[in-house]
């Protein structure tokens, strides 16, 4: 049984989520996103939830319960949170220097 799809989306405060569908639009203070999915998952937004369910128990259906769920996941924290990428040098014989006006990262 997945465990990742039934876990569900918490929508934080500033978040909004729309589901026409099998289209799923996410608002945020960071953007907006737009993502349609497999016909054969059921996505329902309960209260401050986006809850994904699944028809059977085939191998398919399974492996996209998980995936659609996540997917939704990485949507809500992509328009509150945004992307960041740490870089780490390890060894003898980098140099980074910082250029332009972007924060180095923590």
């Amino acid at each position: 049984m997945s465990r990742i799809g039934l876990k569900p989306t918490v929508i934080p405060d500033g978040v909004a989520v729309t589901i026409e569908g099998q289209k799923v639009t996410v608002k945020g203070p960071k953007g907006e996103l737009i993502r349609s999915f497999h016909p054969d998952m059921a996505i329902v937004q309960e209260n401050n939830e986006v809850k994904v369910s699944r028809p059977s128990d085939s191998k398919e259906h399974r492996s996209l319960h998980g995936t659609t769920s996540s997917i939704i996941s990485n949507m809500v924290e992509g328009v509150t949170k945004g992307f960041k990428k740490n870089l780490e040098l390890v060894g003898v014989g980098y140099r980074a220097n910082k250029q332009g006006k972007q924060e180095p990262c923590a």
